[in-house]
């Protein structure tokens, strides 16, 4: 199999269904972005302070191809059955935040980015995952999105937070505390 097939070279790609769209849609800009954040969670998942976490990072980023496929296809025309998300998929995640929550000292103040690379590591892939969640809430303005993939993407944000809380808290690395200046 080629991986190359030049169908792309005028801009325009294939939803699941066959729809052909701009590279510039929104709906690619979306499955794009929940690409790149897989590929920070994989990055994640490489670092030594996660190994008690690969498991999960393992599960979230096939999560992700699901919303992945869900995003890459034509709600209009698709009739490939595209697997599911599920309530359990955002439980486990908030199960996971409240275990790592009970260890972890009281949040008082705001944390920013930093304390060690692979805690910012983190701190990126919360961003991405952020920014992924505000692109599908807009293309659901307009199209079709489940919404346990507005409510997974919000949650895997928070959990991306809570996991860089417990890496800095692992590795003992400080937790960089924002100082307003009044």
């Amino acid at each position: 199999m080629k991986i190359y097939t030049k169908t792309g070279d005028k801009g325009l790609t294939s939803l699941i269904g066959g729809t052909r769209v701009p590279k510039s849609s929104l709906r690619i800009d979306c499955y794009g972005t929940v690409d790149e954040l897989n590929s920070y969670i994989g990055l994640l998942r490489d670092q030594d302070v996660n190994a008690s976490h690969r498991g999960l990072l393992k599960e979230i980023q096939d999560r992700l191809f699901t919303i992945g496929a869900s995003l890459a296809s034509d709600p209009e025309k698709s009739k490939m059955k595209i697997p599911d998300l599920h309530d359990t998929d955002v439980t486990l995640l908030e199960e996971e935040m409240d275990r790592m929550n009970a260890q972890l000292p009281e949040l008082r103040v705001f944390v920013l980015p930093g304390g060690h690379q692979s805690v910012s590591f983190a701190h990126v892939a919360r961003c991405v995952c952020r920014r992924a969640e505000r692109l599908v809430i807009h293309l659901r303005e307009d199209s079709f999105v489940a919404d346990l993939v507005v409510m997974y993407l919000n949650r895997l944000s928070d959990y991306l937070f809570v996991l860089s809380r417990q890496m800095a808290h692992d590795l003992g690395a400080e937790e960089v505390t924002w100082l307003p200046r009044m």
